[in-house]
């Protein structure tokens, strides 16, 4: 089953945090185990914004969590952040696509 995770973040930085996300995508080429990324800002809230990120499974999200280079570029965009981010973990359990 496929396994998306929502992380929301303040940051008042995003250039920065951009560039930390564009250097992790570069650095890890062949080697993700997400299949697609989405970032959103929140048009209601200052400095907000969302990662939409799916995987194959929730076992290959963990796999990802677990490894050395996810580690560190948590700990490197907690820095750019203004505070913890929130996740919502969550089972794909339809989807509909639209043409328009």
């Amino acid at each position: 089953m496929r396994f998306i995770q929502i992380i929301e973040y303040r940051t008042s930085r995003i250039d920065e945090f951009n560039a930390l996300i564009d250097s992790w995508v570069e650095k890890n080429a062949g080697h993700r185990l997400a299949t697609r990324s989405l970032q959103t800002r929140d048009r209601d809230g200052e400095n907000v914004y969302l990662n939409i990120v799916e995987f194959p499974s929730h076992e290959a999200a963990m796999r990802n969590s677990d490894r050395p280079e996810t580690s560190e570029f948590a700990a490197r965009a907690a820095a750019l952040c203004d505070g913890p981010p929130v996740f919502r973990n969550l089972d794909l359990v339809n989807e509909w696509t639209f043409q328009a």
